[in-house]
């Protein structure tokens, strides 16, 4: 059994990404390759977004810390500390509106 605190890892993600040329930083703290679920802390400072993506299967945000908006081109939910955001199915971004922490669980189809 293995235990993070997501709190710490928010934190040193926060301060990477505000210190990267691109304002973003992410860490996989579960999953990966191996297994379907993943789980990945992201971290964006003010005004940075992750562009317009798929969704290539079932996934939340977890607002960890900060501000942001997840859209699509005919919806937009805004979320914030202890908000939990359901991914819809159809291309979305990511939007910072204050230096944020999220976390993303996703499960691939198969």
């Amino acid at each position: 059994m293995e235990k993070s605190s997501l709190t710490a890892l928010a934190r040193e993600q926060l301060a990477a990404a505000l210190r990267a040329p691109n304002g973003r930083s992410s860490s996989t703290v579960y999953g990966g390759h191996e297994r379907r679920l993943r789980q990945t802390v992201i971290a964006l400072a003010a005004g940075e977004m992750l562009r317009e993506h798929d969704n290539p299967g079932e996934a939340t945000v977890l607002v960890l810390s900060g501000r942001v908006r997840l859209a699509t081109a005919d919806a937009a939910w805004d979320g914030t500390d202890g908000d939990l955001i359901n991914v819809p199915h159809a291309r979305h971004t990511l939007e910072a509106l204050a230096d944020s922490v999220v976390l993303l669980t996703a499960v691939p189809l198969a």
